[in-house]
């Protein structure tokens, strides 16, 4: 029986969502998808799905795992070996909300006896300029620590220069790519290379989130564990989980509710979530020496026409105009005036499939 089904699992802070891919492999590439969201536990999610959608592990080319925080032992999509098996512990401090759930569900799939592979959501950012990578700390604490910048939401920006590139026809140019959901972050591209992104060493630097406050200082983080007597686990806690959107606004972190209120911390909290992504796309611009193109994803870029109305007004001084009307009618694709230099999308964010890519060349398919 020659496998040609690949199944994705893609593990969120409340849900895990599976994708079945069916693989051609004569012409070694995906065709056709089934998808389905679960909340059970790794084996009991595993095993109602493979028996739902009538699954043979004989037919599973392989099983593809996101992994967020890769760190230094994932740089790259890889195949789980008994060797890299071992060192997966060594990862869940550093995404203590997401690594070890998923590698639940790589122990639990590893019943089925098929390959498995782990795509790091680290991987798109291994190679940052060194400009980009470092901190500005003391060179052998960064060594002994690891303290550098990882980069996160890889799957998502590698989906959105993806889109781009094959709505251009190149993957030339000088591209921001936004992933605005829960989590949120920025990528500077150029000519189809990362140089820059928001999040560093964990998802926490950046942009202004859904609960996570993105940039701050760190003395603010020294002020509270000296002066308010609050532990690591508190001000982590804080920081990752009731600020950002909720933290400022009082009231909710879904960015829906918050644009239906007229109370000035919500008003505050979209202007500040606004203010942040406009701040970093100048960056961004000046990183890479100009503009050609804006792609918006992830919940609320892809679903918000106000939010990608507001983070790009009044920018036509770097090339921007939005088409109203292309950007009020929710669909994917471009939105930009025809009399903008700069091109904005907005793009269906694919994960899964760049994860089943990635297995695919892993394991040599394609």
């Amino acid at each position: 029986m020659n496998p040609s089904t690949l199944v994705t699992v893609n593990v969120g802070s409340s849900s895990v969502k599976l994708d079945i891919f069916d693989v051609d492999v004569a012409r070694r590439r995906v065709v056709g998808r089934t998808s389905d969201v679960v909340a059970h536990d790794a084996g009991v999610g595993l095993d109602a799905f493979f028996r739902q959608h009538s699954l043979d592990p004989r037919t599973i080319v392989a099983i593809v795992h996101r992994v967020v925080h890769g760190g230094d032992v994932l740089a790259r999509a890889s195949l789980l070996t008994p060797a890299l098996s071992g060192r997966l512990a060594s990862l869940e401090p550093l995404a203590p909300l997401h690594n070890p759930v998923a590698f639940e569900w790589v122990r639990a799939a590893s019943s089925f006896e098929c390959p498995q592979v782990l795509a790091p959501d680290t991987a798109f950012f291994a190679n940052l300029p060194d400009v980009a990578k470092h901190y500005a700390v003391p060179a052998e604490i960064a060594r002994t620590h690891g303290l550098r910048r990882f980069g996160f939401h890889g799957l998502a920006h590698q989906a959105m220069r993806d889109y781009r590139s094959a709505a251009e026809g190149t993957s030339t140019g000088k591209v921001v790519t936004l992933q605005l959901g829960s989590g949120c972050s920025a990528a500077a591209i150029g000519d189809g290379e990362p140089v820059d992104t928001s999040m560093g060493f964990s998802p926490l630097e950046g942009l202004v989130m859904a609960t996570r406050s993105g940039d701050i200082d760190p003395g603010i983080i020294l002020w509270l564990m000296s002066q308010a007597g609050m532990a690591s686990d508190e001000v982590r806690r804080l920081l990752d989980s009731s600020s950002g959107l909720l933290g400022v606004s009082g009231v909710s972190a879904d960015m829906r509710e918050l644009l239906e209120r007229e109370d000035e911390r919500s008003r505050l909290a979209i202007a500040l979530y606004v203010y942040r992504i406009r701040k970093y796309i100048g960056a961004y611009a000046a990183v890479l020496g100009g503009l050609d193109g804006v792609v918006f994803g992830g919940g609320v870029g892809e679903n918000s026409p106000v939010i990608r109305e507001r983070v790009l007004a009044g920018m036509t001084w770097c090339g921007i105009r939005l088409d109203d009307r292309r950007n009020a009618s929710g669909e994917p694709g471009l939105v930009s005036s025809p009399s903008s230099r700069v091109r904005v999308y907005v793009a269906p964010v694919d994960e899964a499939r760049v994860m089943a890519d990635a297995a695919l060349d892993v394991l040599s398919v394609r």
